[in-house]
């Protein structure tokens, strides 16, 4: 059984966020970052922290909204519609960095989705030691001013009904980053709608298992 529940970091430039941290029983030397969508950390990805930590991987999700709704404990009616508009790629870097800094010895991969997902890829063009970055259906367009820095590999994890972002916009990221000669993997989930893995997570229970077994092969290089 994991170890496992809610911490709070604090980012160099001293903000304080709110946190879940999962250790695993067994480690497998490997570290997790979870970056969640734009509900911060919902309990979805307090759970998901405890499937990675069951599966071996020390895991911390973390929130983005500590610098302007503080800590406190946030229920199912929480406003995050009002405080992820505020949120910069450089504050998800910083307490990104807090975050890996709070896990163990070992090669650290981000993992996130929606707005998660875009700022994982674009950690791969960061100064953090990452050995990868997993984002599922993220916004290519959120990462086209670093993609010529990412130094690490990425695995891109799309809906094929992607309401968000058009499959267009997937083929034109995929395809600059093999003219860039970087390191990538991008698997289309044809039919399944954005935020498939979460929110329909129950409609859509064989693309989830691939998926998953996708992320775990990657991690597992």
């Amino acid at each position: 059984m994991a170890e496992h529940g809610p911490i709070e970091l604090t980012a160099a430039d001293g903000n304080r966020c709110n946190a879940y941290r999962a250790k695993p029983a067994t480690p497998n030397g490997r570290n997790v970052v979870l970056l969640p969508d734009v509900r911060g950390l919902h309990p979805f990805y307090e759970d998901l922290a405890v499937r990675f930590a069951e599966a071996g991987f020390d895991t911390v999700a973390f929130d983005y909204f500590g610098r302007s709704a503080g800590t406190g404990p946030r229920g199912e009616g929480f406003d995050w519609q009002q405080h992820w508009p505020k949120v910069t790629p450089d504050q998800v870097h910083t307490d990104a960095s807090a975050a890996a800094g709070a896990l163990g010895d070992g090669p650290t991969y981000t993992v996130g989705f929606c707005f998660g997902g875009s700022q994982s890829w674009r950690l791969a063009a960061s100064d953090l030691d990452l050995a990868g970055a997993i984002g599922f259906y993220g916004k290519p367009k959120l990462v086209a001013d670093v993609v010529e820095s990412i130094r690490v590999p990425l695995l891109l994890l799309v809906a094929g009904a992607d309401q968000a972002t058009p499959q267009a916009d997937f083929a034109a990221f995929d395809q600059r980053l093999t003219d860039l000669g970087k390191p990538h993997e991008l698997h289309v989930y044809d039919g399944a709608p954005h935020s498939f893995f979460d929110r329909a997570h129950g409609e859509w229970r064989d693309a989830c298992a691939d998926a998953w077994r996708r992320i775990l092969d990657f991690t597992t290089g």
